[in-house]
This record gives C-alpha cells, sequence and structure tokens, in this order.
C-alpha cells in the first residue's frame, strides 16, 4: 500500500514499484471504475496481444484491406454459429 498526494488538477503519481507489479507503463490504458468511496484502476491487455496467435498466416497478404475483410468474415461466421 502506498499514500500518494492528488495535484490541482486532480492528478496522482501511480508509485514505479506499483506500476512494475501490474504491468502498466508509459503509454499504457487503464480502465477506471468508481465505487461509492473508492476507485479502483486495473490495467488494460493491449489488443494486440489478446489476440496474438488467433490468425494463423501462411504467406503475408498482397493487398492488406482484402485480407482484413476476409479475416473478420471467417470471424463473424463462426461467431454465428
Amino acid at each position: 500500500m502506498e499514500i500518494v498526494k492528488v495535484d490541482e488538477k486532480g492528478r496522482i503519481i501511480i508509485p514505479k514499484s506499483i506500476r512494475e507489479k501490474s504491468g502498466v507503463s508509459e503509454g499504457s490504458y487503464v480502465r477506471i471504475k468508481v465505487y461509492e468511496k473508492g476507485i479502483i484502476i486495473e490495467p488494460l491487455e493491449p489488443i494486440a496481444d489478446k489476440y496474438f496467435g488467433a490468425f494463423k498466416i501462411t504467406k503475408w497478404p498482397e493487398n492488406l484491406d482484402d485480407f482484413v475483410i476476409e479475416v473478420m468474415r471467417k470471424w463473424w461466421s463462426q461467431r454465428a454459429t
């Protein structure tokens, strides 16, 4: 547990030890939940990490737009079943 001061703009500094433990780094996104008398800050996992390895690519596509459209069609058809 750490104690930090809120500045005039409502900002706080998350101590380095807490950032390292939670995996929060510069440029990271966090979710802030507000409860009656409390705040919870949760780090968000980057989307790229969440879906890493979800699609097998055997050959780099010549047209990236067509590739993305095809991947989305496959994804939506799998969700529909």
